[in-house]
């Protein structure tokens, strides 16, 4: 009995997901049917996710995530499929000496004085997950602007397969509100909630069903859920989206704190190219040599400073928590003290969307105040939760940015490829090539385990501040 039961549920649960998540043109299928034998907590094995292309329906089970799962090809998100038409903005320029203004020319602020009677207009209370309040710290900021809230369908749908906002302004990914309240409608104006603490409001304007596996297929590159942006809109989001005009209460209480767009520009020199560093992991002697060697790039002025930015809020399962990674951070910070080096913090949630999100981090760190964006070798790049390999080329970022700089308005700071030398130290590595160098290296799965052990890390690899950090935060 406890047998069949538990089969039961498995397939109820399996129907559930796929009810629960799929946008149109997903097809709801009964597991049994297919052959596919689902555990009872096995809510997030099954996804049948599927394109729509005029009237064929191409779909994919857990069965063909195995291996015949649909492959999107590099065009589908590399450039606009088709033109848009572009309208007038008014637009005002923000005027604190900096060269980079904000993305659409107006720093976006939506933080109210009058707290109370916003918060006296909302009739329902929804809690934020922690990607929707680094989204709607973000909005209610600046750091997305020219965002004013949620996207609604129209915006959702051009930023989808445009890479851009219906007024032709360059945008790399949605920002959406995704929800499964059926209840939720246009005109609805609800608290947003971190915990106990107000965060902002929403007066909501549209109500729709997206079209995920597009979606995905535009911005990922792919539809397959083994790539971990994929997988988060298939699970994680909510099965309707709903555009809106967020108010801002409150920021977020965070172990680190997250310095606004303005508190940003403010503590920046005027009139120096500022190069942007993003980074999701802890930073290592690769890293500080590449990003205080960028100052040297041809692409920017002789007299650039470097803001590291990195990113604290969710990634990919794997990665160290974003608190950990604060704390490398900080005693780094204090280790190196560079005076041509700048520190911020952003609460951004993770896409793993390569090319895509690399135009993303680029646009907002325009609105902190950079000029220039150093981007990596396979930048926000993933690899298959099954089959290991790289959904990106290591290069697809650097040549989608660098094609898009100009229009973006954020010139493209590619990253040199440094390895380190017994001779030289750290040197190019077409420099260690043509010296015939000896090179060494250390492998992420040694470095861990030596960290899991409490063994010594080589300072050539590792700055040890940060090395006892992350020893003391396992």
């Amino acid at each position: 009995m406890a047998n069949e039961q538990e089969e039961e549920d498995g397939v109820a649960n399996a129907r559930l997901l796929v009810g629960g998540v799929t946008g149109r043109g997903l097809l709801c299928l009964d597991a049994t049917r297919l052959g596919i034998a689902v555990p009872g907590e096995g809510r997030s094995q099954l996804l049948l996710l599927a394109l729509v292309a005029h009237d064929l329906v191409i779909f994919s089970t857990m069965k063909l995530l195995l291996g015949l799962s649909l492959v999107a090809t590099a065009s589908a998100f590399f450039a606009p499929s088709a033109p848009i038409r572009s309208t007038s903005i008014a637009m005002s320029a923000v005027t604190d000496g900096l060269r980079a203004q904000p993305h659409g020319g107006t720093l976006i602020d939506l933080m109210t004085e009058d707290k109370a009677a916003a918060v006296a207009k909302c009739t329902k209370t929804i809690q934020l997950s922690p990607r929707q309040l680094c989204d709607v710290e973000l909005i209610m900021n600046g750091g997305l602007s020219p965002l004013t809230g949620f996207m609604e369908e129209a915006s959702y749908k051009s930023v989808v397969e445009n890479m851009a906002l219906p007024d032709g302004l360059m945008f790399g990914l949605p920002i959406v509100f995704d929800t499964d309240d059926d209840s939720l409608q246009p005109g609805d104006v609800a608290l947003l909630k971190d915990g106990d603490r107000e965060i902002a409001t929403i007066e909501f304007t549209d109500k729709y069903t997206p079209d995920k596996p597009l979606e995905c297929l535009k911005c990922y590159g792919t539809s397959q859920i083994e790539h971990p942006g994929s997988l988060m809109v298939a699970t994680q989001r909510g099965k309707y989206y709903m555009g809106g005009k967020v108010t801002g209460l409150n920021l977020p209480i965070r172990d680190f704190v997250c310095a606004t767009p303005k508190e940003v520009r403010s503590m920046l020199p005027a009139d120096k190219d500022v190069v942007a560093f993003q980074c999701r992991n802890p930073i290592h002697r690769a890293h500080y040599e590449l990003f205080t060697r960028a100052l040297d790039a041809p692409e920017v002025d002789e007299d650039a400073v470097v803001l590291v930015h990195p990113t604290c809020g969710p990634t990919q399962a794997d990665d160290i928590p974003g608190t950990v990674r604060y704390k490398t951070y900080e005693v780094l910070k204090e280790e190196t003290a560079n005076p041509r080096t700048y520190w911020a913090y952003l609460p951004y949630s993770m896409h793993m969307a390569g090319p895509r999100e690399a135009i993303q981090h680029a646009m907002i760190r325009k609105n902190y105040g950079c000029t220039a964006f150093i981007v990596g070798r396979d930048m926000a790049g993933s690899k298959s939760s099954v089959t290991g390999d790289d959904f990106y080329g290591a290069y697809d970022a650097q040549d989608l940015l660098k094609s898009k700089a100009s229009e973006l308005g954020v010139k493209a700071v590619p990253s040199l490829n440094l390895v380190y030398t017994e001779e030289e130290g750290y040197v190019t590595a077409d420099e260690a090539e043509e010296k015939k160098l000896t090179k060494k290296s250390l492998s992420g799965t040694k470095f861990r385990k030596a960290l899991r052990a409490g063994e010594d890390i080589p300072e050539w690899f590792a700055f040890k501040s940060v090395v006892k950090v992350l020893q003391d935060n396992q």
